[in-house]
């Protein structure tokens, strides 16, 4: 019955074979958890052999199950490249957030990527700082450019785009803007924008720590319209500082200071995937980030 198998039931099976988790591999799909388990059955039989073996707690590829994943897994990705180019132009398509930047040479990386694949363009979506990983489970992207996913098992986090030291915006009358360098001691004891629930929970003392070093909270006020206008005008005015990575300072209105924090650790970003995405324009983007970029340290 081999010739009734649908490229579908394959995408199931490699989804389930990576994950190791009808829930995980359902979601990742897009599917329902029966909708799994249903498919592989049908795979399994279909092929006369049992591929997966599960109990209550565990999940595991049978003997037959890894042999037939060795066989058929480059195979598929063989064919999605055939189907893919045969259809049209590839794109690669670039999730990247607005307010925070994915380092000072991403432009370089993307046209140095068209450069060198020309059967591939690349599309930049922005995202959402509330909702960063999301578009990217959900297949609406196909890498991020940004923040490293600390603690994301689902997620793979490959080169490394920079390594950004940490600066406060301020206004320039405001009595740090003289100063050259601050600590967070020096952040407590003024407001700075209240963002905690525009952010992921994982990405939230990164962006603006919880505490300053000595414990002491900070304090935090929260912008009515969580607009980019919002925030440099409350800056601009001496209600808030706010502390940001070095590139990105560069977009603040000309009036406002830049002072670099000492006892912030840099803001890692990097190119982040999902786990088992076998896309040949995927893995040719993050070797062009390793070829362009270089080490960033």
């Amino acid at each position: 019955m081999w010739e009734t198998i649908e490229l579908r039931e394959i995408r199931v099976f490699l989804a389930l074979a990576d994950e190791l988790h009808f829930g995980r591999a359902a979601e990742r799909l897009g599917v329902t958890q029966s909708r799994v388990s249903q498919s592989l059955r049908t795979l399994e039989a279909k092929l006369g052999e049992r591929l997966v073996h599960r109990t209550s707690r565990h999940v595991a590829l049978t003997a037959a199950g890894e042999r037939f994943l060795a066989d058929v897994a480059p195979a598929h990705e063989r064919l999605v490249a055939v189907l893919r180019g045969a259809t049209h132009q590839a794109t690669l398509r670039i999730g990247l957030l607005a307010s925070i930047t994915a380092g000072p040479r991403l432009i370089e990386l993307i046209s140095a990527f068209e450069e060198r694949h020309p059967g591939c363009s690349v599309e930049v979506k922005e995202l959402a700082l509330s909702d960063l990983f999301g578009p990217l489970r959900e297949g609406a992207v196909d890498v991020i450019a940004g923040r490293v996913a600390t603690g994301e098992t689902d997620l793979v986090t490959g080169p490394v785009l920079a390594h950004e030291a940490r600066v406060l915006m301020v206004a320039a009358d405001h009595p740090l803007a003289g100063r050259a360098e601050v600590t967070t001691e020096d952040i407590a004891d003024y407001e700075v924008s209240d963002i905690r629930a525009l952010v992921p929970e994982s990405l939230r003392d990164a962006v603006v720590p919880e505490r300053a070093a000595s414990g002491r909270p900070m304090k935090r006020r929260r912008l009515k319209h969580h607009q980019w206008s919002e925030l440099t005008t409350m800056l601009a005015r001496g209600k808030l500082v706010h502390p940001v990575t070095a590139s990105l300072a560069e977009q603040f209105p000309a009036g406002l200071r830049s002072v670099p924090i000492t006892d912030l650790p840099p803001w890692t970003s990097a190119l982040v995937w999902r786990r088992g995405d076998r896309s040949p324009w995927l893995r040719a983007f993050a070797g062009v980030a390793e070829d362009v970029l270089g080490d960033p340290d």
